[in-house]
């Protein structure tokens, strides 16, 4: 179980930090993205322990990383070149 809470937060990390070196101008703070990814990691791989038991730790790991991507989605602020303005602004 260390062993899937350490790879969890590590692959946390490791992809909140490609997202923020990749998506800087439309995520907020680094030092908020790096802890969003690798909470959402622990998140998921608590998630996914929970619900399928011991399955295994590449099954653990996956739920970490889909739970991490997602959270990390919830941060993402919206590109200036598909934002419209109103028609009385």
């Amino acid at each position: 179980m260390l062993l899937e809470a350490l790879g969890s937060a590590v692959l946390g990390l490791a992809l909140a930090w490609v997202a923020a070196r990749r998506l800087p101008h439309r995520l907020p703070s680094r030092v908020l993205v790096l802890s969003t990814g690798a909470a959402g990691a622990l998140f998921g791989a608590f998630l996914t322990h929970s619900a399928l038991g011991p399955a295994g730790l590449v099954v653990i790991l996956a739920g970490a990383l889909v739970v991490s991507a997602a959270s990390l989605s919830l941060l993402l602020r919206p590109a200036e070149r598909f934002r419209r303005r109103s028609a009385t602004a």
